[in-house]
């Protein structure tokens, strides 16, 4: 919806700025949201966004500002300040407790309550009406006394969104809602907030999916290095034109395709032959040779991710076999893949891969310490050396080495986690979904990384949810359907083949 001139924003923020550390994250930023509309915030990995809605929402004191809620100054010091003026917020992982009901959810810490001057008596008639009406407002008709964690995710999703809405909210702030959602379930949370949007709600949206910004929002704010760029109405702003904002530069034309054909009888560094797990994965034969990135297409649920855990020994094999280097191999465990010379970049690298209390240069040096054992440490020269080396190699933002990782943004994060596996010198490199949850010119710095790898000889298992990736880099793909494989396609195959090849199976 485009805003008519005499329409006041909702809220705006002016001159905003803060420092964490003598790191500059927030430099003289402003934004403004109107009532009735859904307002994109665009920028690479660390570029601002998340503090931001930080010190918009209380978690961060701002250095410098104006906040003004419908024309009032305010300054919150808490999430909870924040909600009690109007600003909700429903971050990326749903913040909720699983042991409670979809109700007790809503209201948690906000119970109703019987008796004069608010007994000490839960309400519980009064609670699951209103949840059950604050559900309807979102058109989802749910038992409101079941547990949440019988929910899938995406009604979890609503659930936080209820929630945030249950305070009277006059700002919603959604920070990658749809991450961890199907192209179904986004479509329903698209109706939502366009539903939501209908009713006079202003609408932040954060999220690296460009489609999704222009499939939902009004009006986009790009930020860049904790600036702010430019904000604009999302018809006047096409998706070449946001990248150059987000990246300070006409985006680089895409690598080519993938590196040459191996030579004809080449020799499997890896092979598997029937390897599989009942109840997760059916028996699977795959090869992965030296200097080749073999792509793994599939829908979510295919078994993607069990066969990389199988091939890592995180999951027991109990069909098949595996050989390397043409001798049968047994990986019972991650350390026994890593004496092999396999690395595994995790789908979570928040719950599997990065370790956030720890400093950038603890969590580069944690496989390859691994691989040596106790008996021989990295002296923190050592580990120094190797961090700098790959920080410097492959980009990645931070103040320090020594600064701790959690603070680092995920595109950064990332990236460390590819420097910890190049630390051990791999000859496989299991890479899944390595570029999820991180902007467009770090994804595509990533896909670069990935390619030069290959060229160098090593072996690549490339997943992704995203399929322009996997045909971009891979050589070949190997296409998963039901836990199982269905099919193997050439270098050079489209999406649609991909896509293709599923569909058939399904039919």
């Amino acid at each position: 919806m485009t805003q008519a001139v005499d329409i006041s924003p909702v809220l705006e923020l002016r001159g905003v700025s803060k420092q964490f550390l003598g790191v500059r994250a927030l430099s003289d930023v402003g934004l403004r949201l109107f009532p009735g509309e859904v307002h994109a915030l665009m920028g690479q990995n660390g570029a601002g966004k998340s503090t931001l809605i930080k010190v918009l929402t209380g978690v961060h004191p701002a250095d410098a500002g104006e906040f003004r809620l419908a024309g009032a100054a305010i300054r919150p010091t808490s999430p909870l300040q924040a909600q009690r003026l109007g600003i909700s917020t429903v971050y990326q992982e749903v913040n909720l407790c699983a042991n409670l009901s979809v109700a007790e959810n809503i209201f948690a810490g906000r119970y109703p309550r019987k008796g004069a001057a608010g007994g000490w008596r839960i309400d519980w008639a009064t609670m699951n009406r209103q949840a059950r009406e604050l559900l309807a407002r979102l058109n989802l008709d749910i038992d409101v006394t079941r547990g949440l964690a019988s929910c899938s995710v995406a009604v979890q999703q609503m659930v936080a969104i209820a929630r945030a809405l249950s305070v009277e909210a006059k700002v919603l702030i959604l920070d990658e809602p749809t991450s961890s959602l199907d192209e179904d379930e986004v479509q329903r949370l698209f109706a939502v907030l366009r539903r939501l949007r209908g009713e006079g709600l202003a609408i932040l949206f954060v999220t690296h999916f460009l489609e999704q910004v222009y499939a939902i929002s009004d009006r986009i704010t790009v930020l860049r290095n904790g600036e702010f760029v430019c904000e604009k109405p999302a018809a006047e702003l096409p998706a070449p034109a946001l990248i150059t904002a987000m990246i300070g530069r006409e985006l680089a034309s895409q690598s080519e395709a993938a590196p040459a054909p191996r030579p004809a009888g080449a020799t499997p560094f890896l092979q598997a032959a029937g390897l599989g797990q009942r109840g997760q994965l059916q028996p699977v034969d795959l090869d992965l040779y030296p200097g080749e990135v073999l792509g793994l297409g599939g829908l979510l649920g295919a078994g993607r991710t069990e066969l990389a855990r199988l091939l890592f020994g995180l999951a027991p094999r109990d069909q098949g076999t595996l050989s390397i280097d043409g001798r049968a191999a047994e990986l019972a465990s991650p350390a026994d893949a890593v004496r092999h010379g396999i690395g595994l970049c995790p789908e979570d690298r928040k719950t599997d891969g990065i370790v956030a209390e720890l400093s950038v240069r603890e969590n580069i040096a944690l496989a390859l310490q691994a691989r040596h054992g106790l008996a021989k440490t990295l002296s923190r020269e050592q580990q120094a050396a190797m961090a700098e080396r790959f920080v410097k190699a492959l980009g990645i933002k931070t103040a320090s080495i020594d600064t701790p990782i959690g603070l680092l943004s995920g595109g950064n994060q990332q990236k460390a986690m590819l420097a910890r596996w190049l630390a051990t010198d791999p000859r496989l490199l299991i890479l899944d979904e390595p570029t999820r949850g991180i902007d467009v010119a770090a994804k595509q710095e990533i896909m670069d990384e990935i390619l030069r790898l290959a060229q160098g000889g090593m072996s690549v298992l490339f997943i992704s949810s995203e399929m322009s990736e996997v045909v971009r880099v891979s050589q070949r793909i190997a296409v998963l359907r039901d836990r199982r494989k269905v099919a193997e396609l050439p270098a050079g195959s489209s999406e649609q083949a991909v896509y293709h090849v599923i569909a058939a199976q399904e039919a």
